[in-house]
């Protein structure tokens, strides 16, 4: 009687897992499928991680204007931030549902489909964007100083986002279709440029002209760009995982449609939570520019921390829907629950050296001491609510690789304009807290974000979703 064939051992599951693996997920021991899904994943956001740890590095040195320039400039990207994550879902539910129902054809249809869908809607955004930079600081509560001095940056940001777009939308067709490592080299390489040309322009080294805070925004811009041409070089090459051609451009009104339904909750959900942001930003900008600029150092690092187990939560999203397509809706359940134990693990760590050791973290960053007082406190107080972030990012990707974007979006509604933008008022300004007001109502709405979404996930009722539009 022949022998079962061993599994693999776990080094040789991570190696194939950065090369590129051609397994079938849906057939393979979860753990070696979470493996080879989740290690490039998390590799890619790590990366991504970095890149905001280094850049606010180089942007602090030009002071608190700068700073409180980029924080204002990401809170209106925010809104494309919110757009692209949505597309990035419609991508990851109809995708990965075709590949685990092997309809390579339907699979490749719904990415272009995507892809065109989110170019078009670039284009728009980067018109307005580029045109309107200095009323846009204005409105989101810039002073006259800062819409001087950051306006070049944001409108270079605003009118190069069809790199974040393709970057988030053309990264989640490859995870998707189980290629993760080829998202994860487009992002590596974008993202290594961005380090290595952002102290050039931003500090005039070398032939390199000296451009301050626009040169950070033409690095990033510049460097993404590049990685998107890296992706679509990808999608030229016609792998047999996702053979994707000339045939696959005739719109599709079906899958328009399921993109339309899919997108429009899934931006919502994002758009909800990346526009209390707003909120939280309007109230902290009544305090100056230095509580602004904590706040934005703070956030970076979290971010830091985050984005990783935000690749987790990614893979979870791809194992759902592939899973669902397969017909193992059970399978697809305990492929989420292993990413979410991986998940809390690592950001109960991390959470843990936030809290207890904030201040050396923080002056990893920034030396202003009155931006870094600002820094520690919010990043002690938004750290205790790491834990609850951990399961709750994974059960929302869970939902919107089964397609249910809806759910988290009624979740996130009522979490965060119901309950953290009021709640960061009253504490802020009704009880005389300050801006620790708001970073204590930060980690309140975000664990009651987390407790709602994972009662709704156990439920189950997402696991018979369809995709019909």
């Amino acid at each position: 009687m022949e022998a079962p064939a061993q599994e693999p051992s776990l080094w040789s599951t991570v190696r194939e897992a950065v090369r590129g693996s051609e397994q079938d997920l849906t057939s393979i021991p979860i753990r070696r499928a979470v493996i080879l899904l989740a290690v490039p994943t998390v590799l890619e956001m790590s990366m991504e991680s970095l890149l905001t740890i280094v850049d606010i590095i180089f942007v602090s040195k030009l002071g608190p204007n700068a700073i409180a320039t980029v924080g204002l400039t990401e809170s209106m990207l925010s809104i494309v931030y919110a757009l692209a994550m949505g597309l990035a879902a419609a991508a990851t539910a109809l995708v990965s549902r075709h590949v685990g129902e092997k309809d390579l054809e339907g699979a490749a249809t719904a990415a272009v489909q995507v892809i065109a869908v989110a170019t078009v809607a670039a284009g728009a955004l980067g018109v307005v964007g580029a045109l309107l930079a200095p009323r846009l600081l204005s409105l989101v509560g810039a002073t006259p100083e800062v819409v001087a001095y950051g306006s070049s940056y944001a409108a270079v940001m605003l009118g190069g986002n069809v790199t974040i777009f393709l970057l988030f939308v053309v990264n989640a067709v490859f995870r998707s279709a189980g290629d993760a490592a080829v998202a994860m080299r487009s992002l590596w390489l974008a993202n290594l440029l961005n380090m290595l040309v952002a102290p050039c322009l931003i500090f005039g080294l070398g032939p390199c002209p000296k451009l301050g805070v626009l040169g950070a925004a033409v690095a990033t811009t510049a460097s993404r760009a590049v990685g998107v041409l890296y992706q679509f070089a990808a999608l030229a090459r016609g792998r047999d995982r996702l053979p994707v051609g000339a045939r696959h451009l005739a719109p599709s009104l079906a899958v328009l449609r399921q993109v339309a339904r899919i997108a429009t909750s899934a931006t919502g959900q994002v758009l909800v939570e990346t526009a209390s942001w707003l909120g939280l930003v309007r109230i902290l900008s009544g305090y100056g520019s230095v509580a602004l600029a904590g706040y934005t150092v703070a956030m970076r690092i979290a971010i830091f921390a985050i984005l990783p187990s935000w690749g987790l939560a990614g893979a979870a999203a791809t194992l759902v829907g592939q899973n669902l397509g397969a017909g193992e809706p059970e399978r697809a359940e305990r492929s989420a629950m292993t990413i979410a134990k991986y998940n809390v693990l690592f950001l109960s760590v991390v959470g843990a050296i936030f809290v207890l050791l904030p201040a050396p973290v923080v002056g990893l960053v920034t030396s202003d001491a009155a931006v870094a007082g600002y820094a520690t406190t919010c990043l002690r107080i938004v750290a205790v609510g790491f834990v609850f972030f951990a399961f709750g990012m994974v059960a929302v990707q869970a939902f919107n690789g089964a397609g249910d974007t809806r759910t988290p979006l009624y979740v996130n509604a009522i979490c965060f304009w119901l309950f953290k933008i009021p709640v960061a008022y009253l504490l802020a300004r009704g009880f005389g807290l300050g801006p620790a007001g708001v970073f204590l109502a930060i980690t309140v709405a975000y664990s009651v974000q987390a407790t709602a979404a994972a009662v709704l996930f156990r439920r189950g009722r997402w696991k018979t979703k369809t995709l019909e539009p």
